[in-house]
């Protein structure tokens, strides 16, 4: 089982990302994408990546929106998985153009 990192300590170094409201230790982050295409090319990048670490994260797509929220199940927080998940997720958001 990997270590819980506290939320506050994971959201250092990621600026984009917040503490997720409510009593579960996560990080969340809303990405808005220039059209549906977009946002739905990134899911699916982000999905092969998921896929390959067995570290999946918990979303939902309107049109051009993706919200996104980062956990790990058995660690019932946030850990190093989801660090790694969230600079992809940063960098494959801003190689597709979302604010």
């Amino acid at each position: 089982m990997a270590d819980r990192i506290d939320v506050a300590e994971a959201l250092k170094g990621l600026p984009n990302w917040s503490a997720h409201p409510g009593d579960r230790p996560a990080i969340s982050r809303t990405l808005k994408f220039p059209d549906f295409n977009a946002a739905f090319g990134f899911m699916t990048r982000v999905a092969l990546l998921a896929d390959k670490m067995d570290h999946h994260p918990e979303w939902s797509n309107v049109y051009n929106r993706v919200e996104v929220l980062l956990t790990t199940h058995d660690a019932g927080g946030v850990t190093e998985l989801d660090l790694r998940m969230a600079r992809f997720i940063d960098e494959a958001a801003a190689s597709m153009g979302a604010e």
